[in-house]
């Protein structure tokens, strides 16, 4: 019985000796405070971010996984810059689409000289219309 007791007082002992340390029970605090993570190299405002900056970049954590707000910024930067370069390769994409097709349709081979480059604008139909006279084009009251 008295080996249960001095158990007993030998682990209250050293239960208060821990408490003790842990809570700063003495002149110096045992556990001092540590001052919040903030993002230290966040991403930057003056150029594009770019494929080194996200790999750099390391979000501070919190309690219960990372700080809300740092995070929706990264995160609200990156989708911003991301529908930037969207927009843009899609204006370069559909630039690029209509100097195709201009470069695949090209000028009018079968163009008589003098006639616009749209088509039949301004062109004599008068061999369609049956008044073939056997001159050129233009010519019909000249002689």
């Amino acid at each position: 019985m008295r080996v249960f007791w001095f158990l007993l007082l030998t682990m209250a002992v050293v239960v208060a000796a821990v408490t003790l340390a842990v809570v700063g029970g003495g002149g110096s605090a045992v556990l001092q405070d540590v001052e919040p993570e903030r993002l230290t190299d966040p991403l930057p405002a003056n150029r594009p971010v770019g494929r080194a900056d996200i790999e750099v970049l390391r979000l501070p954590l919190a309690v219960r996984g990372y700080r809300m707000a740092e995070v929706d910024e990264a995160l609200g930067r990156l989708g911003a810059e991301l529908a930037e370069r969207d927009a843009r390769i899609a204006e370069l994409e559909s630039a690029l689409a209509g100097a195709q097709a201009t470069a695949v349709t090209g000028p009018d081979l079968f163009k008589r000289p003098g006639e616009p480059l749209g088509g039949d604008k301004g062109r004599d139909n008068s061999r369609e219309n049956g008044r073939d006279n056997g001159r050129p084009p233009g010519e019909e009251g000249q002689r």
